[in-house]
Order: C-alpha cells, then sequence, then structure tokens
C-alpha cells in the first residue's frame, strides 16, 4: 500500500486517552496509516451512548483529547476534527465488551456504533483480563506491552476486513481478545454475543449491590453459553470478533400487528375521562 492510499483511522475509547489500551492501538494503526486521536480526557467507561450537547477539546500529542463520552468524541470527530476518517477504531478497553446486554452499556462498543449512524466502518476492541473487579484486577493489564495480542489483531483486521467486503454487511465488529500473558491467543473465531444475564441486586441499609455474576463464572469457567458465542470463545483462548448492525434489528410479529389493528383511539380512556 501506498502512502497516498494509507487509510485514516479515528480512534477513540472509553478508558481514557492517556491509558495504555489506546497507546497500544495508536501505535499499531500508526504503522498502516494515519492515527488521529479523538478520545476522552479521562475515563468514560460504561456511559453507553451518552451524548453531550457542547464538549471542551484540547490538543493532544496524538489528537486531540475531549471532555466527552466515547459518543462525543465519534461526532465531533467525525463532523469537525477527523471528517475524512476511513474507519473509526474504539479501544482498546481493559475488560472484555461481550454478551448482548453489555453491548448498549460499554462505551468503547457505543463509540462504534454513533460511527455506523455516518457510515463509517468502526471496530470496537476490547481486552478481557480475567478477576473483573478490585485492587489485583486493577493492576493487571496496566502496560501498553500487555495489549499486544488485541493491538495485533486490531491492525489484522483493519487491513483484510474492508478489502473482503466484511463491512458490505456489518456496521461493525465487535473484537474481543483474551489476556493471555503466558501466550498468545489460539485462533479468532467469528461469533455473535451470548444471550447469558446473570446480574444480581441486594439492599444493604441505604445502599443497593448492583453485582454482575458473569465475571466471577467466567473466572472459574462454569458458564453455559454453547460454542459460537462471544464468551465461550474468549474463556476458551480465542479471539472473538462479531459483526453487528446499527440500529438494532427489527422482527415482524404478527401479534402485534393484530394490537395494532384493533386499537380505537376514541375508545382508549383517559386520564380527563375519570
Amino acid at each position: 500500500m501506498s502512502a497516498s492510499d494509507a487509510p485514516t483511522f479515528l480512534l477513540t475509547n472509553d478508558d481514557g486517552i492517556e491509558s495504555p489500551g489506546f497507546r497500544a492501538l495508536y501505535d499499531a494503526l500508526s504503522t498502516v496509516g494515519e492515527v488521529v486521536a479523538v478520545a476522552p480526557a479521562d475515563d468514560q467507561s460504561a456511559v453507553g451512548r451518552k451524548l453531550s450537547r457542547r464538549v471542551a477539546v484540547r490538543e493532544h500529542e496524538m489528537g486531540y483529547a475531549i471532555e466527552g463520552t466515547p459518543a462525543d468524541c465519534a461526532v465531533a470527530g467525525l463532523e469537525s476534527l477527523c471528517p475524512d476518517a476511513d474507519m473509526v477504531v474504539a479501544g482498546c478497553n481493559k475488560g472484555a465488551n461481550i454478551g448482548a446486554y453489555v453491548l448498549g452499556r460499554s462505551g468503547t462498543v457505543s463509540a462504534a456504533v454513533e460511527a455506523a449512524f455516518f457510515g463509517v466502518p468502526a471496530m470496537a476492541v476490547s481486552l478481557y483480563v480475567p478477576g473483573g473487579s478490585g485492587d489485583e484486577w486493577r493492576r493487571k493489564a496496566s502496560d501498553v506491552e500487555d495489549y499486544e495480542e488485541a493491538a495485533a489483531v486490531t491492525r489484522y483486521l483493519v487491513e483484510a476486513a474492508p478489502d473482503a467486503g466484511v463491512f458490505d454487511e456489518a456496521d461493525y465488529l465487535n473484537v474481543n481478545a483474551p489476556w493471555t500473558p503466558e501466550g498468545r491467543a489460539t485462533g479468532m473465531e467469528v461469533t455473535r454475543p451470548s444471550t447469558l444475564y446473570d446480574m444480581t441486586a441486594e439492599r444493604d441499609g441505604d445502599h443497593v449491590d448492583l453485582v454482575d455474576r458473569t465475571w466471577d463464572r467466567m473466572q472459574s469457567g462454569d458458564i453455559p453459553d454453547p460454542v459460537g458465542t462471544d464468551r465461550r470463545a474468549v474463556v476458551e483462548g480465542r479471539i472473538s470478533v462479531s459483526p453487528l448492525t446499527a440500529p438494532h434489528t427489527t422482527r415482524h410479529h404478527g401479534a402485534l400487528d393484530g394490537i395494532a389493528d384493533r386499537y380505537d383511539p376514541a375508545s382508549v380512556p383517559r386520564v380527563t375521562d375519570n
């Protein structure tokens, strides 16, 4: 590929522009194209597609730091700061973004979804770090080198996927790599999001503790997810790639047609009728 043909990547994330996973992707993508960082100035994890009306922006050695969310970064980047981007890459997130229920929560995935509405191919990249919480988990994957596997697969996909026509069918890819300090992932698998949901909530006086039990189950290997799901692939040491679409798909329901046909505005009681 000649320099004139090199793609331009808009790189964002939700862990913040100074995170090691972000630097790992910046360095990897810089070997195959121009990278413009448009990323949150600080941690914006799990904010979903929260959007601001106005955000502060400052120049950064890698591009721009935004006082806002990942969705803010995607919009600001594609509309103003990096309008010629060929692809949006979000990550690398510390912690997996797997399972259907996580997709709407994740700031990393939400940046890719936002890009899809602009018609720009996108990829969300995350690293599964076993443990899930606590000081011990926070100490893991704290160096750029820990994201080498995720960065390598990201480079591979940004080079291979567009020419193969992947984005003719998928709006974005949700990529999750296992953290394997002792070795490499055992391969790559095209997956679908798992439907396992294991949230619990327990009241403790004036508080309610919300706990996602899937992380503990993943660490112990106690997961019912079938072969072909993102969680199963990552737990077993494979890189998971889920081709996804935005907006969410809809399914036609004959029963709902009947309800709509029977609706009579004149016969439905109003509060003022009481």
